[in-house]
Protein backbone atom coordinates (compact mmCIF):
# COMPACT_ATOMS: atom_id res chain seq x y z
CA UNK A 1 0.00 0.00 0.00
CA UNK A 2 2.87 2.77 1.14
CA UNK A 3 4.62 1.41 -2.13
CA UNK A 4 1.84 2.10 -4.31
CA UNK A 5 1.25 5.63 -2.56
CA UNK A 6 4.88 6.59 -3.24
CA UNK A 7 4.43 5.71 -6.85
CA UNK A 8 1.91 7.93 -7.55
CA UNK A 9 3.30 10.46 -5.50
CA UNK A 10 3.46 14.42 -6.38
CA UNK A 11 5.84 16.07 -4.24
CA UNK A 12 4.45 18.93 -2.73
CA UNK A 13 8.18 20.53 -1.22
CA UNK A 14 11.59 21.21 -1.81
CA UNK A 15 13.10 17.92 0.23
CA UNK A 16 9.89 16.14 -1.43
CA UNK A 17 11.15 17.08 -5.10
CA UNK A 18 15.23 16.43 -4.42
CA UNK A 19 14.26 12.67 -3.17
CA UNK A 20 11.83 11.99 -5.69
CA UNK A 21 14.68 13.20 -8.51
CA UNK A 22 16.82 10.74 -6.62
CA UNK A 23 19.11 13.62 -5.55
CA UNK A 24 18.85 12.72 -1.60
CA UNK A 25 19.27 9.14 -1.58
CA UNK A 26 19.05 7.73 2.36
CA UNK A 27 17.28 8.95 5.07
CA UNK A 28 20.72 9.72 6.65
CA UNK A 29 21.21 12.45 4.47
CA UNK A 30 18.36 14.50 5.44
CA UNK A 31 18.77 14.84 8.89
CA UNK A 32 22.52 15.33 8.28
CA UNK A 33 21.70 18.40 5.90
CA UNK A 34 19.13 19.23 8.22
CA UNK A 35 15.54 19.40 6.80
CA UNK A 36 12.55 18.61 7.87
CA UNK A 37 10.36 16.34 6.80
CA UNK A 38 6.68 16.90 5.64
CA UNK A 39 5.42 14.75 3.34
CA UNK A 40 5.16 10.71 4.84
CA UNK A 41 6.00 9.65 1.02
CA UNK A 42 9.75 10.60 1.94
CA UNK A 43 9.82 7.70 4.47
CA UNK A 44 8.10 5.15 2.24
CA UNK A 45 10.85 5.97 -0.45
CA UNK A 46 14.00 5.96 1.84
CA UNK A 47 12.61 3.62 4.26
CA UNK A 48 10.49 1.07 2.98
CA UNK A 49 10.98 -1.58 5.34
CA UNK A 50 9.65 0.80 8.08
CA UNK A 51 7.02 -1.39 10.35
CA UNK A 52 3.67 0.10 12.35
CA UNK A 53 1.84 -0.45 15.59
CA UNK A 54 -1.14 1.14 17.06
CA UNK A 55 -0.36 1.58 20.97
CA UNK A 56 -3.81 2.98 21.71
CA UNK A 57 -7.08 3.94 20.61
CA UNK A 58 -9.22 6.11 22.42
CA UNK A 59 -12.96 7.27 21.54
CA UNK A 60 -13.09 10.81 22.13
CA UNK A 61 -16.40 12.41 22.43
CA UNK A 62 -17.24 16.58 22.04
CA UNK A 63 -20.56 17.79 22.96
CA UNK A 64 -21.42 19.95 20.11
CA UNK A 65 -24.75 22.63 19.50
CA UNK A 66 -25.89 20.02 17.12
CA UNK A 67 -25.70 17.34 19.52
CA UNK A 68 -22.76 14.61 20.83
CA UNK A 69 -19.55 14.63 18.41
CA UNK A 70 -17.80 10.82 18.64
CA UNK A 71 -14.49 10.56 17.17
CA UNK A 72 -11.92 8.08 17.45
CA UNK A 73 -8.17 8.38 18.69
CA UNK A 74 -5.11 6.47 17.78
CA UNK A 75 -1.81 6.51 18.80
CA UNK A 76 0.54 4.76 16.63
CA UNK A 77 4.54 3.93 16.32
CA UNK A 78 6.84 3.21 13.07
CA UNK A 79 10.25 2.38 12.91
CA UNK A 80 12.60 0.10 10.61
CA UNK A 81 14.00 -1.39 14.17
CA UNK A 82 17.71 -0.35 12.69
CA UNK A 83 18.10 3.36 14.40
CA UNK A 84 15.03 5.29 12.97
CA UNK A 85 11.24 5.56 14.73
CA UNK A 86 8.37 7.94 14.97
CA UNK A 87 5.17 8.66 16.88
CA UNK A 88 1.93 9.83 15.43
CA UNK A 89 -2.08 10.46 16.90
CA UNK A 90 -4.79 10.62 14.22
CA UNK A 91 -8.31 11.35 14.96
CA UNK A 92 -11.42 10.27 12.86
CA UNK A 93 -15.15 8.95 12.80
CA UNK A 94 -13.87 5.81 11.86
CA UNK A 95 -10.92 3.51 13.67
CA UNK A 96 -9.15 2.55 10.03
CA UNK A 97 -8.97 5.99 8.87
CA UNK A 98 -7.85 7.13 12.67
CA UNK A 99 -5.07 4.64 12.42
CA UNK A 100 -4.04 5.93 8.62
CA UNK A 101 -3.81 9.13 9.76
CA UNK A 102 -1.38 8.30 12.93
CA UNK A 103 0.84 6.52 10.49
CA UNK A 104 1.06 9.36 8.37
CA UNK A 105 1.75 11.53 11.27
CA UNK A 106 4.38 8.92 12.95
CA UNK A 107 6.31 8.97 9.60
CA UNK A 108 6.30 13.10 9.74
CA UNK A 109 7.72 12.65 12.83
CA UNK A 110 10.32 10.17 12.32
CA UNK A 111 14.08 10.52 13.75
CA UNK A 112 17.12 8.84 14.35
CA UNK A 113 18.31 7.68 17.68
CA UNK A 114 21.54 7.04 18.93
CA UNK A 115 22.54 3.76 19.87
CA UNK A 116 25.61 2.35 21.93
CA UNK A 117 26.70 -0.18 24.76
CA UNK A 118 27.03 1.99 27.38
CA UNK A 119 26.25 -0.81 30.09
CA UNK A 120 29.83 -1.47 32.47
CA UNK A 121 28.29 -5.14 32.66
CA UNK A 122 28.81 -5.43 28.63
CA UNK A 123 30.87 -3.35 27.45
CA UNK A 124 31.02 -5.02 23.80
CA UNK A 125 31.24 -1.99 21.61
CA UNK A 126 28.10 -3.13 19.65
CA UNK A 127 25.01 -1.20 19.12
CA UNK A 128 22.60 -3.18 21.13
CA UNK A 129 21.58 -0.51 23.71
CA UNK A 130 21.71 3.08 24.46
CA UNK A 131 25.15 5.06 24.89
CA UNK A 132 23.92 6.57 28.06
CA UNK A 133 21.02 7.16 29.96
CA UNK A 134 18.23 9.19 29.55
CA UNK A 135 14.90 10.45 30.79
CA UNK A 136 11.83 11.86 28.80
CA UNK A 137 9.05 13.47 30.20
CA UNK A 138 5.06 14.04 28.91
CA UNK A 139 2.52 15.23 31.89
CA UNK A 140 3.13 13.15 35.07
CA UNK A 141 4.88 10.43 33.75
CA UNK A 142 8.64 10.18 33.57
CA UNK A 143 10.61 7.56 31.97
CA UNK A 144 13.90 6.76 31.93
CA UNK A 145 16.24 4.67 29.89
CA UNK A 146 19.17 2.49 31.01
CA UNK A 147 21.98 0.98 29.19
CA UNK A 148 21.64 -2.80 29.65
CA UNK A 149 23.96 -6.02 28.61
CA UNK A 150 23.53 -8.00 25.65
CA UNK A 151 21.03 -10.92 26.30
CA UNK A 152 19.11 -8.95 28.96
CA UNK A 153 16.36 -7.76 26.38
CA UNK A 154 13.69 -4.69 27.00
CA UNK A 155 12.54 -4.59 30.62
CA UNK A 156 9.55 -2.60 30.37
CA UNK A 157 5.75 -1.74 29.95
CA UNK A 158 3.89 -2.76 26.63
CA UNK A 159 4.11 0.26 25.18
CA UNK A 160 7.84 1.34 25.90
CA UNK A 161 8.80 -1.90 24.61
CA UNK A 162 7.36 -1.54 21.25
CA UNK A 163 8.52 2.00 20.98
CA UNK A 164 12.24 1.31 22.10
CA UNK A 165 11.99 -2.02 19.84
CA UNK A 166 10.91 -0.59 16.96
CA UNK A 167 13.59 2.21 17.15
CA UNK A 168 16.13 -0.48 17.23
CA UNK A 169 16.84 -0.92 20.76
CA UNK A 170 17.28 -4.76 21.55
CA UNK A 171 18.92 -3.90 25.27
CA UNK A 172 17.43 -2.25 27.79
CA UNK A 173 16.42 -0.64 31.60
CA UNK A 174 13.60 1.28 32.16
CA UNK A 175 11.85 3.15 35.37
CA UNK A 176 9.29 4.94 35.21
CA UNK A 177 7.17 7.68 37.94
CA UNK A 178 3.63 9.08 37.45
CA UNK A 179 0.55 8.07 36.10
CA UNK A 180 1.98 5.18 33.31
CA UNK A 181 -1.17 3.65 32.93
CA UNK A 182 -2.30 6.92 30.63
CA UNK A 183 -0.71 5.18 27.49
CA UNK A 184 -0.26 8.33 25.50
CA UNK A 185 1.52 10.17 28.37
CA UNK A 186 3.73 7.14 28.93
CA UNK A 187 4.40 6.54 25.10
CA UNK A 188 5.40 9.92 24.15
CA UNK A 189 8.16 10.23 27.95
CA UNK A 190 9.48 7.27 25.70
CA UNK A 191 9.58 9.03 22.65
CA UNK A 192 10.85 12.05 24.62
CA UNK A 193 13.61 10.06 26.23
CA UNK A 194 14.94 8.23 22.75
CA UNK A 195 15.17 11.78 21.14
CA UNK A 196 17.67 12.90 24.10
CA UNK A 197 20.43 10.24 22.69
CA UNK A 198 21.02 13.01 20.80
CA UNK A 199 22.08 15.59 23.27
CA UNK A 200 25.15 17.00 24.12
CA UNK A 201 26.84 14.31 26.27
CA UNK A 202 28.74 14.81 29.37
CA UNK A 203 31.31 12.90 31.17
CA UNK A 204 28.57 12.03 33.99
CA UNK A 205 26.43 10.31 31.10
CA UNK A 206 29.10 7.98 30.38
CA UNK A 207 29.96 7.28 33.88
CA UNK A 208 26.01 6.82 34.67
Amino acid sequence: MAKEHAETWIPRTHLGRIVAEGKITSIREIFDQGYKIQEPEIIDMLLPDIQQEVLNINLVQKQTDAGEKSRFKSLVVVGNSDGYFGLGMGKAKQVRSAIEKGILDAKINVTPIRRGCGSWECNCGETHSLPFKVTGKCGSVTVELQPAPRGLGIVAGDAAKTIITLAGIKDCWTRSRGSTRTIPSFAYATYNALLNTYRIVTPRDWIG
